[in-house]
């Protein structure tokens, strides 16, 4: 693909913003059925959305995550289960492109395609000539009903009791999708179960997870890649803020979209606009809504210009990562509860956006690799000289 041939960033956002109208309409369904509508699918296709994160050589646009950032958060203005989905499926694709070439040519002979994926090592493999077999089941596969491939996590026993996780690419026809997918957040995010029996997977399509994190890749083209060169998980960190800004933003388009009719029940005010403790709700949900960008920008431009510098990164840069994504989500739900708590009694009702908002910030700060304690505690660690208590970093 010529570069003539790429969107810029300012174009796929606006693509995202066209297609948030309909995320929007579509957000009720998806929730009723535990999964994105084919329609929602075919419209973030159609936006180019699958293919932020797949190389040039194969129609992709090799975005940087800030762009992941702003097209993320234009997405959940009209659904955050459309958003996480998309963000979802832009970190199996990165761990794609750091598979053996030849592995990339099978993957993205798919146009569009979508792969899911988990960092969850909740499955066994063992050796056999040729490859692994892999026998497990991995929760949360978010966007599983919709996907071509799944990225994988296993365990290898090795000798003394140890076990090394492996990183591996499975076509999703291969695995069995169970669906349990029923919560208060995130509903459409159709994040069942999948499960291998006996299922084997070719070496070439295998990577050692330690290797991974610590930036051992086995693609040849795409080693100098900007895009492609960036840690795991300061990548999906950045991958996946977006989604928690824009739930803040959605959250304030819900609230001002309804105050102007509103008034404060039990109360002389006429209208809720005129209420003194309303301008200060607006203003500080406003304001970590602000603060929410400015960390998932941070985070992004970390990521991004250490890739196009090809610098090394330190332990604390990687715990800031962390720290940054952590903080984003923290501010989003906060803005996201003051402006719940001023819609009022007739917001639980579910067809006013603002409740459904609520429950998915929720469910995101609730994410292993989102939740802001965890994260803030990480980052403390190593701001008072200790070591890491995690791979994941």
């Amino acid at each position: 693909m010529l570069t003539a041939d790429i969107p810029t960033r300012a174009q796929l956002v606006q693509r995202a913003a066209e297609v948030a109208p309909l995320l929007r309409a579509n957000a009720s369904k998806a929730e009723d059925a535990g999964r994105l509508q084919d329609e929602t699918i075919e419209a973030l296709a159609g936006a180019g959305v699958f293919r932020l994160r797949t190389p040039k050589r194969y129609g992709g646009y090799e975005a940087d995550t800030r762009t992941l950032v702003d097209v993320a958060a234009e997405l959940a203005r009209g659904d955050g289960a459309a958003a996480w989905t998309a963000s979802v499926y832009w970190i199996p694709t990165f761990m794609a492109c750091l598979f053996p070439d030849s592995v990339q040519d099978e993957v993205f002979a798919t146009p569009d395609v979508r792969i899911c994926g988990t960092l969850s090592p909740s499955a066994q493999a063992t050796p056999v000539e040729g490859g692994i077999v892999v026998n497990g089941k991995w929760s949360f596969v978010s966007g599983a009903p919709h996907a071509h491939w799944q990225e994988i996590i296993a365990a290898q026993e090795m000798p003394h009791g140890q076990h090394l996780p492996l990183m591996a690419l499975v076509p999703m026809d291969q695995l069995e999708i169970v669906d349990d997918w029923d919560t208060s957040g995130l509903r459409g995010t159709g994040s069942v179960s999948t499960v291998a029996r006996d299922l084997f997977v070719p070496q070439e399509r295998v990577m050692p997870l330690p290797a991974v994190l610590s930036g051992q890749y086995a693609s040849q083209l795409n080693a100098d890649t900007p895009a492609y060169r960036a840690p795991l998980l300061p990548v999906a960190a950045a991958s996946s803020v977006g989604t928690a800004v824009g739930l803040a933003r959605a959250a304030q388009d819900a609230f001002f979209e309804r105050l102007p009719g509103r008034t404060l029940t039990y109360t002389w005010y006429a209208k809720q606009a005129e209420a003194a403790v309303t301008h200060l709700q607006a203003s500080e949900a406003v304001l970590k809504a602000d603060q929410a960008e400015f960390h998932a920008h941070r985070l992004a431009g970390l990521v991004d210009s250490k890739a196009a510098s090809g610098e090394e990164w330190t332990v604390l840069e990687r715990a800031r990562a962390r720290a940054d994504l952590g903080t984003a989500v923290r501010l989003a739900k906060e803005s996201v509860d003051i402006f719940a708590s001023a819609s009022g009694g007739s917001s639980v009702y579910r067809d006013v956006p603002i409740q459904r908002i609520t429950r998915d910030i929720q469910a995101i700060t609730l994410h292993a690799l989102m939740n802001p304690a965890t994260n803030a505690e990480l980052y403390g660690r190593v701001l008072c000289g200790q070591q890491p208590n995690t791979l994941y970093i």
